[in-house]
């Protein structure tokens, strides 16, 4: 039914569900950025993730090895923020992508890095950079 409307309105469906596992606010304290303050005294930084995968074999056999395990995921992400400082958070982002996409079953991702503490002469909620990036 699903195909025959998709069809009809001159779309065809994906042959592969995009489903997502979502990790959101992931909080790790790190010393990144353009400054040697932000480098010796650190700030805490928050990490969102949306992860794209066909996760349907995890679903039927309820296996968690069928997946991409959330647990794995935020130890990954938590190593990056919290090990080697980088100036930017565009490299943290990407850094971040990369050990997300070394998941085998993981097909894209999405990164937020939130740097709630940033140092700017302005009054702001957050300051973050966002990137997705897919397998090649």
């Amino acid at each position: 039914m699903v195909a025959a409307a998709a069809t009809l309105t001159g779309v065809s469906a994906p042959s592969t569900p995009t489903d997502r596992v979502m990790l959101r606010g992931l909080r790790g304290y790190g010393r990144h950025g353009v400054l040697e303050s932000e480098r010796r005294l650190g700030q805490t930084f928050l990490v969102d993730l949306s992860i794209e995968l066909d996760t349907r074999a995890a679903a039927d056999a309820d296996d968690v090895s069928q997946t991409v395990d959330y647990g794995d995921v935020a130890r990954d992400v938590l190593g990056i923020v919290e090990g080697e400082p980088v100036a930017l958070l565009e490299t943290l982002a990407q850094r971040i992508c990369d050990a997300i996409l070394g998941h085998d079953r993981v097909q894209a991702v999405d990164v937020t890095v939130h740097k709630p503490s940033a140092p700017v002469q302005a009054p702001f909620d957050d300051i973050a950079v966002s990137i997705r990036r897919t397998r090649a």
